[in-house]
């Protein structure tokens, strides 16, 4: 999700609601401490300079039960960081503590907030002698001379 996609989303809500990948929701007291800038340059693994730039928040919950987060003040936090951000429209990444520090997209499933599972990937696949996955329908499986036959008693 990008910056513009969330303030036109928290312009239309009431509440805000953040649920983890599996589903659980994120404790309605949770406070935004963070919105910052994250610029990360870099060299993959086939020798290819890079550069990524997203907008970043963090995620953080503690014993302030009576805290609330209303959209209109998130909007507020938002339009004060954009000395920070700048004015372009950048991707979001959320932190989150769990175990450890977790990073993650953001989705809106249409009421609530999502926060995305991240992978990582190899950005250099063909010089590490990764082969691209070949997508392949169902129609285009075939048994093997290999499989085994149904009763056959091979399994």
């Amino acid at each position: 999700m990008k910056i513009s996609e969330l303030k036109n989303i928290l312009s239309g809500l009431n509440a805000i609601n953040f649920k983890l990948p599996g589903g659980e929701l994120l404790p309605p007291h949770f406070h935004v401490t963070e919105v910052g800038l994250v610029q990360k340059h870099f060299v993959d693994c086939g020798g290819t300079e890079r550069k990524e730039t997203m907008a970043n928040f963090q995620l953080w919950e503690a014993g302030d039960y009576d805290h609330r987060l209303a959209p209109q003040k998130f909007l507020r936090i938002l339009d004060i960081s954009q000395g920070i951000l700048g004015r372009e429209d950048l991707e979001i990444e959320v932190e989150y503590q769990q175990g450890t520090i977790g990073k993650f997209g953001l989705d809106f499933d249409g009421s609530d907030f999502v926060l995305v599972n991240k992978q990582t990937a190899c950005l250099a696949a063909d010089a590490c002698g990764i082969p691209a996955k070949k997508k392949i329908t169902l129609a285009e499986l075939t048994p093997s001379s290999t499989c085994c036959e149904p009763g056959s008693g091979c399994c």
